[in-house]
């Protein structure tokens, strides 16, 4: 199954429409990506300005109290400003000491058999030893959190305690942000895709607009035939493919041209030469028969009557093969205008055959499968006449002199042409002479003009039918004319 391949101009409206759909799809994907990570970035931010504030509220608090040391131990005093610090920031603090167990925490109660399950991992104290402020980032069901480790120092710069925020990061709100820019988005680039399809196919109208002009000059151009070139005001890449259309248009009339004078030329050269050998073949018997009668010129000699006799015999001889190449040239020149009218085809071979039928040696049959006695066709009755003659004829002449000669003539009719085939029981056409059997100047007998064949393929196509032949070397050959019905009589087969 074959695959046609879309027009110029489909594929300029689908690339453009493609290129609009895949920005829009480029820049949805840049959006999703830019408002997660500022989203990222936002948490980030926020729970360093909480765990600052929150470290910043407890030193504050440690500069008044006694408390300078490691905690080691649970305070009551610390513990309720822990307390009171998440409750005033709504955050939840742990407090761990310096070894990385539970002090304090203002979610769990120091009752709560869990209380003592929280530690720091070991990788995280590993990393908070190393940095003193740790943020790492987990998932706890559906919920994304945030965990920020800092060490909490006294008034000497000593580390006394380790603070924990948790940190519960919520999407929702980027999601809805990122969701009505989205739906904005689309708005403007639907808005935007019908502009655009609107555009691509006026576009691709007006650029394919010149080469369809281009394509329908292309088509119409012929060799034989006036090719007007086309006007181009632009100096663009369509401009310079006018200007080579326009060029080629120009070398095709001048080639044309100089194809038809050689064509005649050639034409004339190749008459001239046929002409010319035609006439010199009788000639040179003429000019042997009158020497010899000048030679033996002697008015007293007895059989002087009787070889005159036969001198004006071979003259009238050779002066009628004269005549006869001469006419054959001249009909073949002439094809004088057709007289086109209604002519009853089934008579008019009956009477070409009947013309042929006390050929002595010879046995001709005409048969008329079509049923009926009058079939009508259009056409020239000379013509058509000259044609049936020339086929019979050439049968006859391809007779070896040794074969009883037979020519069969037979009239058949098909849904809307007369077919008449002239069949003959001669040498047939060899294979290598096929292709030039209605070739003009081209025989395959020892005498003729080569004419007979080329005026009857000539006269068939003049009258909108056609000629061939079926051979069988060295038996048989068959010609068949095929011409066209009046349509009143296809309508009553």
């Amino acid at each position: 199954m074959s695959i046609t391949n879309p027009s110029l101009r489909s594929r300029i409206y689908f690339s453009m429409v493609i290129m609009i759909l895949v920005s829009m799809l480029v820049t949805g994907i840049f959006t999703i990506y830019h408002f997660k990570a500022k989203n990222d970035v936002y948490h980030e931010k926020r729970l360093s300005r909480q765990e600052e504030r929150v470290i910043a509220t407890i030193q504050y608090f440690l500069k008044d109290s006694e408390l300078q040391e490691n905690l080691n131990t649970y305070i009551k005093d610390f513990a309720d400003k822990i307390l009171e610090i998440a409750d005033v920031n709504n955050l939840e603090i742990n407090v761990f000491n310096t070894s990385g167990e539970i002090l304090m925490s203002s979610q769990i109660e120091i009752e709560d058999p869990n209380f003592y399950l929280q530690t720091i991992s070991d990788s995280i104290f590993t990393e908070l030893k190393r940095k003193e402020h740790v943020v790492i980032g987990h998932v706890q069901g559906d919920t994304k959190f945030l965990s920020t480790y800092s060490y909490v120092k006294n008034r000497n710069g000593n580390n006394i305690c380790i603070v924990n925020l948790p940190y519960s990061r919520s999407d929702a709100a980027n999601k809805s942000e990122v969701s009505e820019f989205l739906t904005s988005l689309i708005v403007v680039y639907a808005a935007m895709l019908i502009g655009v399809i609107l555009l691509a196919y006026l576009l691709s109208n007006y650029i394919t607009k010149s080469l369809r002009v281009i394509k329908e000059r292309f088509k119409s151009v012929g060799i034989n035939k006036k090719n007007e070139p086309i006007y181009w005001k632009g100096s663009d890449e369509i401009g310079s493919l006018v200007a080579e259309y326009n060029h080629m248009v120009t070398q095709l009339e001048f080639s044309a041209e100089k194809l038809a004078k050689s064509e005649r030329e050639s034409a004339w050269r190749e008459m001239a030469k046929q002409v010319a050998h035609e006439i010199k073949n009788p000639l040179t018997p003429m000019k042997l028969s009158v020497q010899h009668l000048q030679r033996s010129f002697d008015p007293d000699d007895p059989d002087f009557k009787e070889r005159m006799a036969s001198f004006s015999d071979k003259m009238i001889r050779q002066i009628d093969t004269l005549s006869t190449i001469a006419n054959e040239f001249s009909n073949f020149a002439k094809m004088p205008k057709a007289n086109i009218g209604e002519i009853n085809i089934i008579k008019l071979v009956n009477e070409a055959c009947e013309l042929f039928s006390e050929t002595e040696n010879l046995k001709l049959n005409f048969t008329n499968n079509t049923g009926k006695e009058v079939l009508t066709i259009t056409g020239d009755n000379e013509q058509l006449t000259r044609v049936f003659n020339n086929l019979i004829k050439n049968g006859i002449q391809a007779i070896p002199n040794e074969r009883k000669g037979e020519i069969i003539v037979v009239v058949e009719m098909t849904a809307d042409s007369v077919i008449i085939q002239v069949k003959d029981n001669g040498i047939g056409i060899s294979k290598d002479k096929k292709e030039q059997i209605f070739v003009p100047n081209f025989t395959t007998k020892s005498s003729g003009s080569g004419l007979g064949l080329a005026m009857v393929k000539s006269i068939i196509e003049n009258h909108h039918g056609t000629v061939w032949f079926e051979t069988i070397p060295p038996t048989e050959t068959s010609f068949f004319v095929s011409l066209p019905m009046l349509t009143n009589q296809k309508d009553e087969l």
